[in-house]
């Protein structure tokens, strides 16, 4: 299927890895130019080289911590005219309620929520002035099932899925469209290294661990395994095009089942 993304800009933050690589890589096999976004320049311009040669896409790199607002100002500045924003940016951890400080309630609403309301603010102007755009933000089905062991990171997730309507309902009647797209457990780079140090120090196999996971954490699952990074990234490349234009103020799961609902 052409998702007709020739000559569009995408900026996908958090891409030098897991998710949004697998977001910018799609993008890029679909004809889009994309930004790659992390933190360190040695990581982003591993990515960017990785990207080129796998697609043979028109990539470009921009290193910087996209929760803060000047590097969010700097980007939108060098890369004047983004069509696509995808806000993948994001932390997690794992922690006790209890134990869960102030500091860290605003340091995840920071980078989880504000970094995506910033930037959609800024590439705003110019989708409006051409009509045409698509926001996203990767949420989690944890926005919809809080897991108890990190309230804070669920929260934010919903968060993203409110400020995800909200814009979309002030864009009512553009060309524009705001989506959310809820991913389940996936077998990211950091989901995928900490199964496997499980498996090692419990003297069992990647696929054992796994199976225990959805048998006792997430038992709602329907496909029984983490999905893909690959797998999220073919909603979000459909999202991200003109063949969407009916989706809006949509939150989609890509979640495999997990959230145990019709709607």
């Amino acid at each position: 299927m052409d998702l007709k993304l020739q000559g569009k800009v995408a900026l996908v933050t958090g891409s030098t890895a897991g998710i949004g690589y697998a977001i910018a890589r799609t993008l890029a096999q679909e004809g889009a130019r994309v930004i790659v976004n992390g933190r360190t320049k040695a990581a982003v311009d591993e990515a960017v080289e990785r990207l080129r040669s796998d697609t043979g896409g028109a990539v470009d790199g921009y290193a910087g911590d996209l929760s803060r607002p000047e590097s969010a100002e700097e980007v939108v500045r060098l890369h004047p005219g983004i069509d696509i924003l995808v806000n993948n940016l994001g932390i997690f951890e794992p922690k006790p309620f209890e134990d869960i400080p102030d500091e860290d309630w605003k340091r995840f609403f920071d980078v989880n929520v504000l970094s995506g309301v910033r930037l959609s603010r800024l590439v705003l102007p110019s989708m409006k002035k051409a009509n045409w755009g698509r926001i996203i933000f990767i949420a989690s089905e944890s926005a919809v099932q809080i897991p108890a062991e990190m309230v804070h990171y669920g929260v934010t997730k919903t968060a993203q899925i409110a400020v995800s309507r909200g814009l979309a309902e002030t864009l009512a009647g553009t060309g524009i469209t705001v989506n959310s797209v809820l991913p389940g457990p996936t077998k990211s780079r950091g989901v995928g290294d900490f199964v496997q140090d499980m498996a090692r120090a419990n003297g069992k196999s990647f696929e054992q661990v796994e199976a225990e996971f959805f048998e006792n954490v997430r038992p709602t699952s329907l496909i029984k395994r983490f999905a893909t990074p690959e797998e999220t990234a073919s909603l979000v490349a459909y999202v991200a095009s003109p063949l969407s234009s009916a989706t809006t103020g949509a939150a989609l799961r890509v979640d495999g089942g997990v959230v145990k609902s019709a709607f």
